[in-house]
C-alpha cells in the first residue's frame, strides 16, 4: 500500500473517530455532575457525592485494559463498540436505580459507565494507528476537540432532560441519561461501519515488527517496557497525575455550587465551560506540541493548573471565579493529555504500544477515582478551598518530574 493511499485512510479515519467523539461526549457531563448529586441524594450524605467520579473512572480503569487487548486481537471496531455497550447497560441502571432508591445499584451503574470514558480515551490513540509521516499530535488532538460539542451541549441538557424524564415518568434527574443511551447508541454505529478498514488492523498488517506476534498483555510487561522506555513513563505518569487533578475538583464543582444555592442549569453551564475547555482548544495544544514539543507542552498545562486552582479556591464563593477558575481548569487537563498521549505514542515499540497504552488509561482513570474519593472527604472537611489546595500536590510531582527527571527532551 503507497503512501498516498495511508494517508487517505487516515484522514477518513480520524473523520470517523471525530463523528463518533461528538455522539459519545453528550454522556460525559451527566455522568460526572448529576451522578455526583445522584450518590449524594440516595446515600443521603454529600460526603459520598465523590463516589460517582470514584466508580465511573474505576470503570473507565478496570475497562481499559481489556478493551485495549480486545483491540489488539480484533481491532479498533470491535473493541469501541463493546465499551459503548457497556455504557449503555449503565445509563439505563441509573435510571433504575433511582427509580428503586437503591445507592449500591448506582455505584454498579456508574462503574459499567466508565466504559463509555475508556471508549473516549481508546480512540484518541486509534488516531495515531495508521503509519504515516504526518505529526501525531495534530490528528490525536483533533479527536480529543471533536468531544467539545457533545461534552459542552451535554450538560446543557440537564433542564431539557428532566423535562423528558418527567414527561416519561422518570425520576428526578434521570432524564438527561436518556439522551447518553442515544448518543452511544449512534456512537457505536459510527465506529462499527466507518472504520473499514480497521486501523489498528491495518498498522499490524502493515508492520514487520508485529505479524506474527502475541500482544503483550501483562502489567509485567508493561511496567518493564516503561522503565526502558523514560519519556513514555513520564507521559503515563503526567497524564495520570494531571487527570487526578482535574477530576478532583471538577467533581466537587456541582456539589459546591448547589450549597451555594445555584439550580442544575447553572450548573450545567459551569460544567460546559469547563468540559469546552477540556475539548474545544486540543488542536491548539496540539500545535503546540509539535511546534515546541510535547513536555513543554505538558509543563504549560501544569502553569495552567496553578491558575485555575487560585481562581477556584479563593474565589470559591463567588460564581464568575468558580466559573473561570474550572474552564482554566479544562485548558490544563488539555494541554497534559493531548501532549502526553503524543509523547507516549511516539516514544514505544509498535508491538507493545497497545498494551501500555491501556495500562496508561487504568491510571489515569485510577487516579481520577482515587482524586475523586479523596475530594468527597476534603470537601466535606475543609470546604472547596481544601480541595484545590489540595489539588497543586500532583501538580508540583510532575512539574519535578519534567523539570528536573532525566528526560530526553521531545
Amino acid at each position: 500500500m503507497n503512501r498516498k493511499d495511508l494517508d487517505f485512510i487516515q484522514r477518513r479515519t480520524v473523520k470517523v473517530l471525530t463523528v463518533g467523539q461528538v455522539l459519545g461526549g453528550f454522556g460525559l457531563g451527566s455522568t460526572l455532575s448529576i451522578g455526583s448529586l445522584l450518590a449524594a441524594e440516595l446515600s443521603g450524605s454529600p460526603a459520598w457525592a465523590g463516589a460517582a467520579a470514584t466508580f465511573s473512572t474505576l470503570g473507565a480503569a478496570t475497562w481499559a485494559i481489556p478493551l485495549a487487548r480486545l483491540a489488539f486481537a480484533k481491532g479498533r471496531r470491535v473493541s469501541l463498540a463493546s465499551g459503548a455497550a457497556l455504557a449503555i447497560s449503565g445509563a439505563a441502571l441509573v435510571i433504575a436505580a433511582a427509580a428503586m432508591h437503591v445507592f449500591p445499584l448506582l455505584l454498579v451503574a456508574l462503574f459499567l459507565l466508565g466504559g463509555g470514558s475508556a471508549v473516549g480515551l481508546q480512540a484518541r490513540f486509534a488516531a495515531t494507528d495508521v503509519p504515516t509521516d504526518k505529526p501525531k499530535a495534530r490528528d490525536l488532538s483533533i479527536v480529543v476537540w471533536a468531544t467539545t460539542v457533545g461534552a459542552v451541549v451535554g450538560p446543557n441538557m440537564f433542564g431539557p432532560g428532566e423535562v423528558v424524564g418527567q414527561a416519561l415518568g422518570l425520576p428526578t434527574m434521570t432524564g438527561p441519561f436518556l439522551f447518553t443511551i442515544l448518543a452511544q447508541i449512534f456512537a457505536t454505529t459510527v465506529f462499527w461501519f466507518g472504520l473499514r478498514p480497521d486501523p489498528l488492523l491495518l498498522a499490524k498488517e502493515l508492520n514487520a515488527e508485529t505479524k506474527g506476534l502475541k500482544p503483550k498483555v501483562s502489567f509485567a510487561s508493561a511496567l518493564a517496557t516503561l522503565q526502558a522506555y523514560p519519556l513514555a513513563k513520564f507521559a503515563v505518569i503526567s497524564i495520570a497525575l494531571s487527570h487526578m487533578v482535574m477530576v478532583s475538583v471538577m467533581a466537587m464543582t456541582p456539589i459546591h455550587m448547589q450549597h451555594l444555592g445555584y439550580d442544575l442549569v447553572v450548573v450545567g453551564f459551569t460544567i460546559s465551560l469547563h468540559i469546552a475547555g477540556m475539548y474545544a482548544f486540543s488542536p491548539v495544544f496540539g500545535w503546540f506540541a509539535d511546534k515546541f514539543g510535547r513536555l513543554k507542552t505538558v509543563l504549560l498545562g501544569q502553569m495552567i493548573f496553578v491558575f485555575a486552582l487560585g481562581f477556584a479556591g479563593f474565589g470559591s464563593e463567588d460564581r464568575f471565579m468558580v466559573t473561570v477558575g474550572l474552564f482554566l481548569l479544562g485548558l490544563g487537563w488539555s494541554a497534559a493529555t493531548v501532549a502526553g498521549s503524543a509523547l507516549l505514542a511516539e516514544s514505544l515499540p509498535a508491538d507493545e504500544k497497545t498494551n501500555v497504552q491501556g495500562l496508561s488509561d487504568s491510571s489515569m482513570n485510577l487516579a481520577g477515582a482515587l482524586g475523586g474519593g479523596l475530594a468527597g472527604s476534603v470537601l466535606a472537611a475543609f470546604a472547596f478551598i481544601g480541595v484545590n489546595v489540595a489539588a497543586l500536590v500532583p501538580v508540583v510531582i510532575i512539574v519535578g518530574l519534567g523539570a528536573f527527571g532525566r528526560l530526553e527532551r521531545h
